[in-house]
């Protein structure tokens, strides 16, 4: 079933202090949806609030919720809270929004990194989930909307670079997603689920996952950043003989690069989810990047993980900001 008039419905959204969830709270409350938002930093919901209320219809209300999605605990409290800061006992949409990148590497890469990127990104979908569902029952209609990414269906952001916790995390997403269309549809038809792939989008994740894991530029040792300059090195990069405020300064630069080199923004982004939720979509792809990846997986799929794969796709003008900025391609590739 498809929801047209989100007015007066009241949304979830977790990840709302930034990117795609704040830009889902500013449009959704500017159509006069009351929304409840969750995220770890305060001041950026605090933000994300006062944008949000100053587009949106008189009554309209807004409310933020600090929450670690990875911590079942902490979503049970927060639904709680938005039940009684909207005074209710239903909701109507629950966007899954909230997603981290990190522990790329399942062989090198910290146990607790690994576990943190997968337990926000699919620990996150499943336990609010299993928390709202109860409120979206009890509602007279209901939308579960969950990020999965392109990389729920291609595991890898290049050659060079591991990719797979978060990978694991969107492909448990999508999965997820898709065997929900028909247990709701049994169970619960005045419920319908939408899985979102986005490709590369404008948003501050790459900066916001380093500080959630304590790998910002400020919180990295002079240990952690010479096994940086190290894997950075292995990929051709030119930066041994880089200091450390140097590799430092180079970390900020691909946060900003990928923030706002990016084909498709966190408005586009969250304006092509919303009208796919309205269309009673189950499957939305945002960004043309999401679309030509997809069809080259589905079309020779055995080639997907061979670096003449990246190259293809950026003959075809796709990724190739992605890749620089995440340093998974630095010469080229057959």
């Amino acid at each position: 079933m498809s929801m047209t008039n989100f007015s007066g419905r009241l949304a979830v959204i977790t990840g709302g202090g930034a990117g795609m969830g704040r830009e889902l709270v500013r449009q959704l409350a500017a159509e006069g949806c009351h929304v409840a938002m969750c995220d770890l930093n305060e001041a950026n919901m605090t933000e994300t609030r006062e944008l949000a209320l100053a587009d949106a219809p008189t009554g309209t209300r807004v409310s933020s919720h600090r929450c670690d999605v990875s911590e079942p605990d902490q979503i049970q409290a927060f639904r709680d809270a938005v039940l009684e800061a909207h005074e209710t006992d239903h909701i109507h949409l629950l966007f899954n929004n909230a997603g981290i990148g990190g522990g790329g590497s399942f062989v090198k890469d910290p146990v607790a990194s690994w576990e943190k990127t997968f337990n926000i990104c699919w620990g996150g979908v499943y336990h609010c989930c299993r928390a709202f569902l109860p409120a979206l029952l009890a509602a007279d209609a209901g939308h579960i909307v969950n990020t999965s990414s392109i990389n729920g269906f291609w595991a890898s952001i290049g050659p060079q670079t591991p990719h797979t916790a978060y990978s694991a995390a969107k492909f448990a997403v999508k999965g997820f997603s898709e065997a929900l269309i028909t247990d709701l549809r049994i169970n619960a038809p005045h419920i319908g689920v939408s899985v979102v792939m986005p490709g590369h989008i404008g948003t501050s994740i790459v900066a916001n996952s380093g500080v959630v894991l304590g790998r910002s530029p400020e919180q990295m040792t002079s240990d952690e950043i010479g096994d940086l300059r190290d894997q950075l090195a292995a990929t051709g990069l030119p930066v041994g003989n880089l200091p450390d405020d140097a590799i430092r300064e180079l970390i900020r630069q691909r946060a900003r690069d990928f923030r706002d080199n990016a084909p498709t923004s966190a408005a586009e982004a969250a304006n092509v989810i919303i009208e796919g939720v309205r269309a009673g979509r189950w499957r939305i792809l945002v960004g043309e990047d999401a679309g030509i990846v997809d069809h080259l997986v589905r079309s020779d799929p055995e080639a997907a993980y061979e670096p003449g794969f990246v190259t293809r796709m950026m003959e075809q003008g796709h990724l190739q900001q992605l890749m620089e900025s995440t340093g998974s391609t630095t010469r080229s590739e057959s």
